[in-house]
């Protein structure tokens, strides 16, 4: 961690519930999953399984990241979300706000990342050894000194928009990992999962969930 972890309090945000999945809006500075050690217990999934004791885990956020998350609450649908995520049927749409000024009006990133070990969890491009990834990209507004775009993943690699925007010269405002000088000092990641488009486990039916970005 590069910070004291601090959880935000309050009460969990459902945004959907039924007999087969459950939607929330994870808060900025809350971990998906637990990490090592007691202090880093908290975390979405324990919330989340607090309130439905069957939920099963099915992506993640990094923890500074806010925005909407799907759980499973049966293994059928687990294995069913899990599976439109390694095809990439699963659609999500990102708020960010960069650093800079970007010129055009959309755009696609397409570098190979990998993990870089001395410096574990940060990632890095590396177009020999690295895994393919696609970030596209389009403008809502900018001005001199920063930029407010969608970001649309359509590969789900670890860090994968944070790294990606910093390669083009415009880092996530407040990203404590890949920003730096001004454009980290920031009071949260601007960075927001705002919607995600699924394919419902009884009967595949389209549904999107949205969670308002709150920067």
């Amino acid at each position: 961690m590069t910070s004291l972890y601090n959880p935000p309090d309050g009460p969990l945000d459902v945004v959907h519930a039924d007999h087969e999945i459950l939607i929330v809006g994870k808060p900025e500075g809350l971990l998906s999953v637990p990490g090592k050690g007691a202090e880093l217990a908290d975390c979405l999934l324990s919330r989340v399984q607090a309130v439905f004791p069957e939920a099963l885990l099915v992506h993640r956020l990094d923890r500074d990241t806010s925005g909407v998350m799907v759980f499973a609450l049966s293994a059928h649908a687990q294995r069913h979300l899990g599976l439109q995520f390694e095809k990439r049927y699963i659609k999500k749409t990102y708020v960010a706000r960069v650093w800079g000024e970007v010129s055009e009006k959309s755009g696609e990133i397409d570098l190979p990342l990998i993990v870089d070990w001395p410096n574990r969890p940060r990632q890095m491009v590396d177009p020999e050894n690295g895994k393919s990834a696609l970030t596209e990209w389009q403008v809502q507004r900018r001005s001199a000194t920063e930029t407010r775009m969608r970001l649309f993943p359509r590969t789900g690699r670890s860090h994968q928009l944070r790294v990606h925007m910093l390669a083009i010269g415009h880092p996530i405002l407040g990203d404590p990992f890949y920003a730096e000088g001004e454009a980290r000092a920031h009071p949260r990641m601007m960075l927001h999962s705002e919607s995600l488009r699924l394919r419902h486990p009884d009967g595949g039916i389209g549904m999107t969930f949205k969670v308002k970005t709150p920067f």
